[in-house]
């Protein structure tokens, strides 16, 4: 078996099939729920386009990528699986497409792994996540998300109204604030880089273990603004030398391949460390996840955690294995 960059894996690795895991607390069930549409466009979910062709041909080879690149794997990834599909194929002498099914699957498995790396927050307190994204991405919902997901590891945590353009989304932070029981700096009229600056301080103060900076959406056609963002960036800088330690992207999985833009110019703003991908609901195509493992082949940004619904308790931390569990099984 040959890896998706080209290096040798063993075959007893490689060609295992993806394992139906427990659902726990109904996570998995909302997973599979969220990406329907990308299933239905592979319609993979009863193995029905591997075990209608019947053999392994370039006719199975060629429907399998257009379904990959309507899903919204990407040219690229879907080329990259593809070729190694083919590779494996002929490297086991597998004739049997029905047999493949769990080549595939293993394959796609370690084409997104890369993508897979934790969160770390303990290596500073407060550990400072700056949050960014376009403006709709679902930034200020995905912070009342996170911190309750860092309050069940029992973490204490402080938000940081950074998003001064727009009042609402003030409130909305301040609402999610006194729904997770944690404290919110909002200044009204303040510069965002200000609010974080004593956001920073109130927190070292109070000895506060997370601090969620969200900042606002922006374009990254607007100029203007990534220089603003930029300078926010500096100026938390000031306020806690090697802060933020993490610098989040949050993305809109219904963007697609749109979704790549936007890493490319924010990442070039800000150098990130970390996504987020949210409204993984059903509606979305959740194939983009491959794309963005191929993005920057070298050093893929990793996905830290995914997002499938509005309940305050529908974002997790992103697994290849359960995600490709979901993709192929109701």
């Amino acid at each position: 078996m040959f890896s998706i960059f080209g290096s040798k894996k063993s075959s007893a690795a490689a060609t295992a099939p993806v394992v139906n895991a427990p659902d726990t607390g109904g996570w998995l069930t909302k997973l599979r729920s969220g990406l329907s549409k990308t299933r239905a466009v592979l319609n993979t979910d009863v193995s029905e386009l591997f075990s209608r062709h019947g053999k392994v041909d370039d006719a199975l080879f060629d429907e399998l990528e257009e379904r990959l690149i309507n899903a919204d794997v990407g040219v690229h990834a879907a080329t990259k699986l593809i070729a190694n599909l083919r590779l494996a194929a002929k490297a086991k002498e597998i004739s049997d497409a029905a047999s493949l099914q769990a080549t595939f699957e293993a394959l796609l498995v370690e084409l997104i792994s890369p993508l897979e790396r934790p969160l770390v927050t303990s290596t500073a307190k407060p550990f400072v996540i700056m949050i960014a994204g376009v403006n709709g991405a679902g930034k200020t919902t995905t912070i009342g998300k996170l911190a309750k997901y860092f309050q069940s590891e029992g973490k204490s945590v402080m938000l940081a109204a950074g998003d001064t353009f727009r009042a609402a989304a003030r409130e909305q932070l301040v609402t999610w604030g006194e729904r997770n029981n944690v404290t919110v700096i909002a200044q009204e009229g303040s510069d965002a880089s200000a609010v974080i600056f004593d956001a920073i301080q109130s927190a070292k103060a109070k000895g506060i273990d997370i601090l969620l900076a969200d900042t606002a959406g922006r374009l990254p056609t607007q100029l203007h603004l990534m220089e603003e963002i930029k300078k926010v960036k500096r100026v938390i800088g000031k306020a806690d030398p090697g802060a933020p330690h993490e610098t989040l992207l949050v993305l809109d999985a219904n963007t697609g391949q749109n979704a790549l833009q936007q890493v490319k110019a924010f990442d070039g703003a800000l150098q990130l460390s970390g996504l987020v991908v949210t409204k993984l609901d059903g509606t979305a195509k959740g194939g983009m996840i491959a794309a963005l493992a191929v993005e920057k082949p070298e050093a893929p940004i990793p996905v830290r955690f995914i997002g499938v619904g509005e309940s305050i308790d529908d974002l997790r931390p992103f697994k290849a294995s359960e995600f490709v569990n979901a993709l192929f099984r109701q």
